[in-house]
């Protein structure tokens, strides 16, 4: 989640409707200057035997991992005097609310300097973790722990959603305490651009799920499902998640996803270096300077800002577009997300052809399938009774296709498809990451489920 690094300042005053919408025009890019922005979240636990969750003040905790970084040239960004997140070259380090490490990694141009960037901060992250007693698991779910037993990290944000989750849903504290992602940030040239990219994400959204699968645990046995993370989101806050059925319909661009934004219920604002509970109320209301807890105020474009953060549909729109259906995964399954929307996004001709294969899906299906993905995987079926497996098969064609013909290559010649190889592996298969981990569960580990902190750490 988002982390604040200064106040309202001397930001602009919304006066007008076309204010909310400029935010998202003034994203636009041409295409030379697109960039990739990758985020991806690990658990954090103590090595010594128990997989504890560490707190953040406990001697060898949270806060002495943030503090351990900056000897990489991490530099600390604090909240009331707590340095609650890290900024640096590489982007940003922070905290998912029970302490899950998060890496926002900085707009690159191409995907081998992505694989860099998440090496580099793996490689900081394990050194510094082998001396204070911490490892690293990369799923979409703690496989084991209650949520009595996960430590809450001391950001003002959090505290107001940790309250408020509960009023809205069963599974909100699940998403917050529970559940790590990864997540590939792109960019657009033009509202209509953006608006070809947003129904393409959204309806493959639930293949990026099944394809990253990687939650069928939860408090010590299997749950179920295959992507129980994915499953969470059904549940946590009807009023800022899921598919977006107007993002397919005829007139979407900006203003529209401007009115349902105006529609989500606020969290907070940020004023003074302080977290105002603002949970449930209307931004509109704010608009009007008619907020009960700014009585008067108006907002500031980064007070928009801010609440376009607190919606969390399967894809989600900025001043860019954030791709959100896919579990945290081992280091291959990082540089393989965004290869796939990169390949299939970034390219016209792809682009072009991965809508041909959805374009005729109506609302009910988008919906269906998003229904059974998370429990199905690649056995899910599209419209036509064509299971994921095989959609999956000639997506990534598409996709490989797509990052040929953007021929960004490294030092030896290679260009980007070869990120694309854990996700050919998996279509291979037909078994999504989780049904491998479910195999091991019932035969190698003889349910055994502590040999997953030996097999999916980084």
């Amino acid at each position: 989640m988002s982390t604040r690094t200064d106040g309202h300042g001397d930001d602009p005053l919304i006066e007008t409707r076309a204010d909310l919408i400029g935010l998202f025009a003034g994203g636009e890019k041409p295409k030379e200057r697109w960039r990739i922005g990758t985020e991806h979240e690990k658990f954090v636990y103590r090595t010594d035997g128990s997989h504890r969750a560490p707190s953040y003040d406990e001697p060898g905790g949270i806060r002495d991992l943030l503090d351990g970084l900056t000897a990489y040239g991490w530099t600390p960004i604090e909240e009331n005097g707590v340095v609650i997140a890290l900024a640096g070259p590489d982007g940003n380090v922070s905290l998912e609310p029970a302490g899950q490490l998060e890496l926002s990694g900085a707009p690159l141009d191409n995907l081998h300097q992505t694989c860099a960037e998440t090496g580099r901060h793996l490689e900081q992250v394990k050194a510094v973790g082998d001396r204070l007693g911490l490892g690293f698991l990369g799923l979409g779910l703690w496989p084991d722990k209650t949520r009595a037993e996960l430590p809450i990290m001391p950001k003002g944000r959090y505290a107001i959603m940790l309250r408020h989750m509960p009023r809205v849903g069963t599974m909100g504290l699940d998403m917050m305490l529970r559940t790590c992602t990864i997540q590939t940030n792109l960019d657009y040239a033009s509202e209509a651009d953006m608006v070809k990219k947003f129904r393409v994400s959204l309806a493959l959204q639930p293949l990026a799920t099944a394809l990253f699968a990687n939650s069928p645990f939860l408090e010590g046995k299997p749950n179920g499902f295959l992507s129980y993370r994915s499953h969470i989101w059904t549940d946590t806050d009807p009023h800022r998640t899921g598919m977006l059925p107007f993002v397919f319909e005829d007139g979407f661009g900006y203003e529209r996803y401007a009115d349902y934004m105006l529609q989500v219920p606020m969290y907070f604002v940020y004023r003074d270096g302080q977290y105002i509970d603002a949970a449930g109320l209307d931004f509109r209301d704010f608009l009007a300077g008619n907020l009960s807890v700014l009585p008067g105020e108006t907002p500031r474009l980064s007070d928009w800002s801010d609440h376009l953060s607190t919606a969390f549909p399967e894809v989600r729109l900025k001043s860019f577009l954030e791709m959100r259906g896919a579990d945290g995964g081992p280091w291959s399954k990082i540089c393989a997300l965004p290869a796939f929307w990169v390949g299939l996004l970034y390219d016209q001709t792809a682009l072009d052809a991965a809508w041909d294969e959805v374009k005729h899906w109506t609302i009910e299906d988008h919906e269906r399938i998003r229904g059974e993905v998370p429990r199905l995987g690649l056995a899910a079926k599209g419209p036509r009774g064509r299971t994921f497996r095989e959609l999956g098969a000639r997506i990534l064609d598409i996709a490989a296709a797509g990052l040929k013909a953007r021929a960004r290559l490294n030092g030896t010649g290679d260009d980007e498809s070869g990120f694309l190889g854990p996700l050919r592996e998996i279509v291979a298969s037909g078994k999504t990451p989780a049904e491998v981990l479910l195999d091991r569960y019932h035969g190698a580990w003889g349910g055994d489920l502590g040999r997953i902190y030996d097999e999916m750490s980084f």
